[in-house]
């Protein structure tokens, strides 16, 4: 069923315009009758009934509404190393698809793409709107926030303050599996771009009380790393190995 994020769910009935609206109306053509998924963003859905279509403008009646059920059972930010070419776009929508809470890109060491605040912030408007339309294709309650780009320093120290801070380092031998064991309700994740981090990274970051974690034997390209630590918190804490 078609899903739409809108600011407000109150009231018993709403419009959907702008870009909403003519997605609607234009691209999958609704009809009065037919019925969609609105959620506010923030965890909240409704089923609505459309009752009228007017060009961009699609009039919906509220039938009723429910918690969002695409969220996974803790909140997990993704502190990603700048990955050449259009690399993040891949991480962000998948990541989005996979559950995480926030995405923050990384200027670490290794990184060869290297771009200013303002050049990043250009970029950071496109990657929200893939976090929002991956948020809408998957069935999420929440947007996904792509943050700020942080230097090294600042990422790591605002990773170290989460109750489960985890760095992937091709070089540790811990697992991610007991870390996962207390299932916390905040994992940090930093991973890297296509050079991994150095050795004073890592080094430093274990001075800070963060986790240094092991992918398995294999070396995982920068965009699957991501995306495997994901899928691995989401199979551990849904239990899908039950189902």
């Amino acid at each position: 069923m078609p899903r739409f994020f809108v600011p407000d769910l109150s009231g018993d009935a709403l419009l959907l315009a702008g870009e909403e609206g003519r997605h609607a109306a234009k691209s999958l053509r609704c009809r009065a009758g037919e019925r969609l998924v609105l959620c506010d963003g923030r965890g909240q859905d409704a089923l609505g009934v459309v009752t009228e279509v007017t060009g961009d403008t699609v009039a919906l009646q509220i039938l009723e509404r429910s918690p969002s059920r695409g969220e996974l059972p803790c909140r997990v930010t993704l502190y990603q190393a700048l990955p050449k070419g259009d690399k993040l776009e891949l991480i962000v929508q998948k990541a989005v698809e996979l559950g995480v809470s926030s995405i923050v890109p990384v200027l670490a060491s290794r990184c060869v793409s290297r771009p200013d605040q303002k050049g990043m912030e250009k970029k950071r408007e496109r990657l929200q709107k893939i976090a929002r339309e991956a948020a809408g294709q998957s069935g999420r309650g929440v947007i996904p926030q792509v943050r700020p780009m942080l230097p090294w320093g600042e990422a790591l120290r605002e990773l170290a303050k989460s109750p489960c801070p985890v760095l992937f380092y091709e070089e540790a031998r811990d697992p991610l599996g007991p870390l996962l064991e207390p299932r916390p309700p905040e994992i940090a994740l930093m991973v890297g771009s296509e050079g991994g981090f150095s050795p004073a990274e890592a080094e430093e970051a274990r001075e800070r009380g963060v986790r240094l974690c092991t992918m398995g034997p294999r070396i995982l390209r920068c965009e699957t790393a991501p995306l495997y630590a994901l899928s691995a918190i989401g199979f551990y804490y849904e239990n899908l190995g039950s189902v």
